[in-house]
């Protein structure tokens, strides 16, 4: 449990000063990373009278303008989290790619981290990840560990060509991945296994799942072993990168619904996860029976897009539950506020001046929210995303999609 108060003060990076502490004992949550998901943190903070500091990557990161506390510094060096973190009574993340050596010297100063050194380590390695997941009975595809020509001839004539190809490491948003006809595909690969890098302990190969739609189950889990958990919501990509999220996901079997919800239970209870996390899932066809079921495509321990629906359409969104969680407060509910909302993602176009669509979008749907990053513009780079609920799916679907089509200046009417 946090303690109130702060601990030890250090130095942050570049003389920043020390967060503003609320009165009446309130801590403080530090947050590594700047990005999206820490600027979301900001107004459920302020909600819960709980103050945040970002260890940012530039002092224009997308937290770093809406977070007073701010620091410039790196995740992976050592002396700017470390300063960073004695600022703070519990310290969270913004992404997964915080080194090993980071995380053991934090628990070392006896720092609060959620999630753990322990649980992050099956987001950063999708090997261990795979590993554990079998061990403890939820289901994937089919797959195995390469580091060989040979070892990928053998999973390939186990499953059939193609396969997909990971990188244990480092990989995300369909970076990282690739779907092969043959080890030529994979041939780079190979020759890296055993190097320093993502593929130091080899590939990750899996088999081609033949899927019926994408889903996800979004989890929050303190260290006090309460858990909670949103609806199972369907997620639809394009190009490998989420476009579109329809909460619940709709027509879902209830016995798949409830199955697929306590596995996401399960992998957060024996793997230790602390906070708010996502099981990305495949809905399949059970073989034998043709009954609907699914396999576990990844793991994301943090607040993750899946779940940014919540933040309009849930009576305790993803990122004040993750607050709340990290700091070992009781959790909010996750119920729906209304039968059905759809998040979609914005992504960068051609348009650099964003503040024009955006008083258009307001106008033209009142109800439509909209949340933007703080980004530059770039093709394709998320940028925000639009939140919208009611009763018919349908009409929900077409306002999401047309208020994130004019903020990317992909429609102009």
């Amino acid at each position: 449990m946090p303690r109130p108060g702060g601990r030890a003060r250090g130095r942050y990076p570049r003389g920043v000063t020390s967060p503003q502490r609320a009165p009446g004992g309130f801590p403080v949550v530090g947050i590594v990373g700047g990005g999206q998901l820490a600027r979301m943190c900001a107004a459920p903070a302020a909600e819960l009278a709980i103050s945040l500091s970002v260890l940012a990557e530039a002092p224009d990161a997308a937290a770093a303008q809406v977070i007073p506390s701010a620091p410039v510094g790196d995740h992976t060096d050592l002396d700017a989290v470390l300063a960073f973190a004695r600022e703070c009574d519990v310290v969270t993340f913004d992404h997964e790619h915080v080194p090993s050596d980071v995380l053991a010297a934090l628990v070392a100063e006896g720092i609060p981290v959620h999630p753990t050194p322990e649980a992050l380590r099956f987001a950063q390695d999708k090997l261990a990840m795979r590993e554990r997941l079998t061990e403890i009975g939820v289901a994937c595809p089919a797959w195995a560990r390469a580091r060989t020509a040979d070892e990928v001839e053998a999973f390939a004539s186990r499953v059939g060509w193609p396969v997909v190809a990971k990188t244990p490491r480092g990989g995300y948003d369909g970076k990282g991945v690739r779907v092969v006809g043959s080890v030529a595909e994979v041939r780079d690969w190979l020759e890296a296994v055993g190097t320093e890098g993502p593929l130091a302990d080899g590939l990750l190969l899996e088999e081609k799942v033949d899927f019926v739609r994408e889903l996800a189950v979004l989890i929050a889990r303190s260290p006090s072993n309460q858990a909670a958990a949103w609806p199972v919501v369907e997620t639809v990509q394009t190009d490998g990168i989420c476009t579109e999220v329809l909460a619940p996901a709709p027509d879902l079997d209830p016995t798949l619904a409830a199955v697929a919800t306590e596995a996401g239970l399960r992998i957060a209870e024996q793997l230790g996860v602390t906070g708010v996390f996502a099981v990305e899932m495949f809905e399949v066809r059970d073989a034998g029976s043709g009954a609907a079921a699914y396999v576990v495509n990844e793991l994301a321990m943090r607040p993750h897009n899946s779940g940014h629906w919540s933040m309009d359409g849930a009576v305790t969104g993803q990122f004040e539950q993750h607050l709340r969680a990290v700091l070992d407060l009781p959790l909010g509910a996750p119920t729906p506020r209304e039968p059905h909302t759809v998040m979609a993602n914005v992504l960068g176009g051609d348009y650099p001046e964003l503040y024009p669509a955006y008083r258009h979008v307001m106008a033209r749907d009142p109800g439509v929210k909209v949340h933007l990053y703080g980004k530059g513009v770039r093709p394709g780079r998320k940028i925000g995303h639009v939140n919208v609920s009611g009763t018919d799916l349908a009409q929900l679907r077409e306002r999401a999609g047309h208020a994130a089509d004019y903020l990317a200046g992909v429609i102009t009417e």
